[in-house]
Formats: C-alpha cells, sequence, structure tokens
C-alpha cells in the first residue's frame, strides 16, 4: 500500500460511515485509481494571448490567463465540505522565461522573477475547486510587433500524470477593427436594410485571413446566401437566446494598417414582430487550418463567394472592436387587461379570472434588460376577499393603503401571448355591482398603441343579465371614475425576476410601496418614471419563457 493510500485509509476512518459514504460516492474511485495507475490531471487555460500595441490588453488588474486543473468526476455540487477526488501533495511549475524581451508577466504563488511554484494537496473532480491562479501580461518598453514567445506550465506528484499546457504570447500581431455602425433611418418592421460592414487591421502584422460573424436576434435572418458562408439557426429554447448566425470565412491576407470593405451588400431582414432586436458584426484573424473545418454541422450557402475589397485612405476612429445596433425602434405592441364578473351569495367563494395579453404586432424582447418583467396590480372588489392568487401575483399595499396585489408578467413576451390569472373571492357581504380595478402602471410607453385597454375591472354581483357588466378592456367602466372602488389606486411595478418561483419575486409583503412604475430599460428605450420604479425594475430579471402555442393563436396559458 502507497504513503497515498494509507493518508486516504486514515481520512475515511476520522469521517466515519457518512462521510466515507460522501467522499466515495464524490469520487473515491479516482483516488483508490491512483494507487493502481496514475490519476490524468489537465493543465488547463488560455493556450494563446496577443497582446496589442493600442490598448491596455483589457481591464490592467484582470489576468488574460486563469490556471485550473481538470481532475477527472464529476463535479460536487451539494452543500458542505467539497469531497477530494486526490489525496496528496503536488506541484505546478510555471516557467515564463521565454518570454524574456517580450513580454510582462506577473504569475501567481510563489515566484522569482519569471518561475513560479504553486503547491497543493487535495485535488477535486472538474476544474472548478482546482483553481491555480491567474497570469497577468503587459507590454514593457522592448516589445515590438511580430515578438514571440511562450510559457510552459508543468506538473508532478505522486500517483499523478499532468498533461502540460503551452501558453504562445504574441506581441503586435493582427488585430481586427469593426466598420462602425449607424441605427438606419425611418426603418420599419418587415424591411431590410444594408449595414456598412467593413474591417481595419490596426495590428503589427498582416492577418492571414479573416472570418466574419454576423448575428441577429430572434426577429432579425439573412437572406443572402454566399458560397463561403454557412448559418446556423436556433430558433427553440429560451427566447431570450433563439437567434440566427452566419460565419463567412476570407483566406486573402489582410495587410497591417489596412481598411476593407464588403464587395457585395449584405442583407439584414426584419420580421414584422421585430422591436429592439440585436444586429452585431465581427471580424476576427482565421486560424491556421480554420477554412476547412468552420461551416461543420452548419447550413453552408451554395451562391458565389462574398469578398473583401481594400479600401481607400481609412480613419481608425471610424473603427471599433464592438459593432452592434438594436432595431428596428419604430414597431408596436398593444397589451391588454381583461376582467371578469361573477356572482355569490355571502360566503360562496368565486373564481375571477384575469386577462393578460400581447395583442402584437412587435414581441417585447427586453434582451438587454435580460427578461425584466412587466406588472399589474389588482384590488378585489368591495366586501370580498381573495383567498387564493396566482403564484405570480404578491400582496402589497396600493396607493399607501388599499390591501391589493402585484402580478408579474415575465419577457421576453411574445407577439400573440395570452396568460391568465385565477383569483379565488369569497363574498363576505353582497354589495350590487361591487368593482376590483386591474391596473397596469400609469405612465407614457410609447410603444404601447392603445394604452386605453391597460385597465379593467372585476365586477361581483352585477345587475342585470350575466355579462353585461363591462369588465374587459378600454369597455371596462370609467376608470378615472373616483367614486368607483379602486379607482385612482397606485400602480404596481415589475418584482424583478421573472421567474415560475414565486417565492423568488419581490416586493412581498404587506406595506410595500405600488407607486413605482412599469418600465423596460435597454433595448427597449423606455425610462423609468421614478425612484421607486428604479428599485422595483432595477434588479437584473431571470427569464420565463412564455412560448408561443402552436395550434392556434387564441391558446391560453394559466399562470
Amino acid at each position: 500500500m502507497t504513503q497515498q493510500a494509507r493518508r486516504l485509509r486514515a481520512r475515511l476512518a476520522a469521517l466515519g460511515a457518512v462521510g466515507a459514504t460522501a467522499l466515495a460516492a464524490a469520487g473515491v474511485q479516482g483516488a483508490a485509481h491512483a494507487a493502481d495507475a496514475p490519476l490524468p490531471v489537465v493543465i488547463t487555460g488560455e493556450d494563446r494571448v496577443d497582446l496589442s500595441l493600442h490598448s491596455d490588453n483589457g481591464d490592467p488588474t484582470e489576468p488574460q490567463v486563469d490556471l485550473r486543473l481538470d481532475v477527472p468526476g464529476e463535479e460536487f455540487e451539494g452543500d458542505g465540505e467539497v469531497p477530494a477526488v486526490y489525496r496528496g501533495e503536488y506541484t505546478i511549475r510555471i516557467d515564463a522565461r521565454g518570454l524574456k524581451g517580450v513580454a510582462k508577466a506577473d504569475l501567481p504563488c510563489d515566484a522569482d522573477g519569471l518561475v513560479a511554484v504553486c503547491s497543493g494537496y487535495d485535488l477535486y473532480a472538474g476544474t472548478t475547486y482546482n483553481r491555480l491562479g491567474g497570469i497577468r501580461l503587459d507590454l514593457t518598453d522592448d516589445s515590438e510587433a511580430g515578438d514571440t514567445g511562450s510559457i510552459v506550465v508543468t506538473g508532478e506528484g505522486e500517483g499523478l500524470e499532468f498533461t502540460p499546457l503551452t501558453v504562445d504570447v504574441r506581441v503586435g500581431g493582427p488585430e481586427l477593427l469593426n466598420r462602425a455602425l449607424s441605427l438606419p433611418k425611418d426603418l420599419k418592421a418587415g424591411e431590410t436594410f444594408e449595414p456598412p460592414l467593413g474591417v481595419m487591421n490596426v495590428g503589427g502584422v498582416p492577418s492571414e485571413g479573416a472570418v466574419l460573424r454576423l448575428y441577429g436576434s430572434r426577429g432579425l435572418s439573412f437572406p443572402d446566401d454566399f458560397g463561403n458562408c454557412s448559418s446556423a439557426v436556433v430558433d427553440t429554447g429560451p427566447l431570450l437566446r433563439q437567434h440566427t448566425e452566419v460565419l463567412c470565412a476570407f483566406p486573402d491576407t489582410l495587410e497591417a494598417g489596412a481598411a476593407y470593405t464588403l464587395a457585395d451588400p449584405v442583407r439584414v431582414k426584419t420580421a414584422d414582430f421585430a422591436l429592439h432586436d440585436i444586429f452585431s458584426s465581427s471580424f476576427r484573424p482565421l486560424e491556421p487550418g480554420e477554412e476547412k473545418t468552420l461551416h461543420e454541422g452548419r447550413r453552408q450557402g451554395s451562391g458565389p463567394d462574398l469578398t473583401l475589397e481594400r479600401a481607400g485612405d481609412a480613419d481608425p476612429a471610424q473603427y471599433t472592436r464592438y459593432a452592434e445596433l438594436d432595431l428596428p425602434t419604430t414597431n408596436t405592441y398593444d397589451l391588454e387587461l381583461t376582467g371578469a364578473s361573477a356572482s355569490g351569495a355571502a360566503g360562496d367563494t368565486v373564481t375571477a379570472e384575469i386577462g393578460f395579453a400581447n395583442n402584437g404586432p412587435a414581441w417585447i424582447s427586453a434582451l438587454r434588460s435580460g427578461g425584466e418583467p412587466f406588472s399589474f396590480t389588482v384590488v378585489a372588489p368591495e366586501g370580498s376577499t381573495v383567498t387564493s392568487a396566482p403564484e405570480k401575483c404578491r400582496t402589497i399595499t396600493v396607493d399607501g393603503s388599499v390591501p391589493g396585489y402585484r402580478c408579474s408578467v415575465a419577457t421576453p413576451l411574445l407577439e400573440d401571448a395570452r396568460l391568465t390569472f385565477p383569483f379565488e373571492l369569497r363574498v363576505d357581504e353582497v354589495v350590487e355591482g361591487a368593482r376590483g380595478r386591474v391596473a397596469m402602471p400609469e405612465w407614457d410607453n410609447p410603444f404601447d398603441s392603445d394604452p386605453s385597454n391597460d385597465v379593467a375591472w372585476i365586477v361581483l354581483n352585477a345587475p342585470g343579465e350575466p355579462g353585461d357588466d363591462g369588465t374587459g378592456g378600454s369597455d371596462g367602466g370609467p376608470s378615472d371614475d373616483p367614486s368607483a372602488p379602486g379607482a385612482g389606486d397606485g400602480d404596481g411595478s415589475g418584482d424583478g425576476t421573472g421567474t415560475d418561483d414565486a417565492d423568488s419575486a419581490s416586493g412581498g409583503g404587506a406595506g410595500d410601496d405600488a407607486d413605482g412604475g412599469l418600465a423596460l430599460t435597454g433595448a427597449q428605450g423606455v425610462g423609468l418614471l421614478g425612484g421607486a420604479a428604479v428599485l422595483a425594475l432595477g434588479l437584473g430579471a431571470a427569464v420565463v419563457v412564455y412560448q408561443r402555442r402552436r395550434a392556434g393563436r387564441d391558446g391560453e396559458a394559466t399562470v
């Protein structure tokens, strides 16, 4: 039995039965494996760093290389102490002497000049818990365009077999910037536009080819068909992630200091439902041999090749690292609330199903805010008590004193979304024609084409025939009638979560101020109305996706 195996047996005995079982489940097999055959450990990190002569090469306080050890086994995801796969001493040696005269290296662990040694004892499955540290690289006074060097990282330890890592460093290599884009004027949903795509090599050496990447979120597509381009479409899964990507390979050399434009225009098509969709373009150097593998698993074009042609004198100020637009900005949607009516005697429990719909034509992407929710408030009719509310609705006080609920609607929201929010009400006292107000915040949203249907009513024991209660949308009753129950109540704001877990929604308890305004930020281009709205909506939103009902546009989802 090896010394490492004896240590493991002693540790298992100290842990007792429970600890030993947990350790075995999480990777004792790997530790036992080390007694018979070396445990393979891969040193991971960025294997190439290009240092620019025209920038600070990222945040000066952040490393470009993150060194970790990748150990076989399933990463631990539970609570408590992370069980080790291997227990024993090991060392990692970082040798950056190959960078002498090329670049400056700030090394982790115990460094002596351009050599550092890291030591450790336990190893864990995966890479998360096996971080060695980072390497920061910067230019020196001696750095010149075209200089190259390398860092070699190796390891050793009893019962371990390390796969080393080599980090190649290049100074002043090809550096491709993208032609800056400007928003097309008066672009309407359903139309196409031709962005002025171009690239400039501001690096110190030529680039042996380039790759152009075009990206469009759900409402954008690329109708052209070029032989040296391929596309991939993601139209399932979370709406925030649905997109079209096009990659084009250009094998010709891009000279240092030269600018290039596309010989043919590339069109971007906007869907009828598009609004604040994201378009981006970016060039990068073509890697050796990449042209043969770039289009694998993608739909490759069959038309003529798209080519680059050299431009005249170019101003580097017209080129940028990131080139993207949010478009179109002229489309609208129509959010609509619908109320409900019911009748019952004192002591009865009735159900009122509140409806929330987007009548389009635009979807609500909320791509920049990560899925920021809409919200509306609900106040029960006089003489009734809410006994059960939907999980996306939380208790608040409306207008400072009226008990009510704030309900959240997550975004992105499809252009034909239909949602229902069922409330169960107990009739405590029969009040003929009692009404409770359902309302979205009163704010100036330029993208909501019909704000008149942003208020609806819950009516209990309405006089006259059933259904003769005017509960729907803009005909839902005199929302400005101060004598109506719930009229004039303040509006709730989004809870900032957009998740299916009701416990994760914010703004929960009674006494919350519901005077905040509903707002979308980022791509929606709409400002918040006040500080309360900023507090209510400024939290990052997780994503809940309401998928389109394929069986018909009138299908409903119950929240």
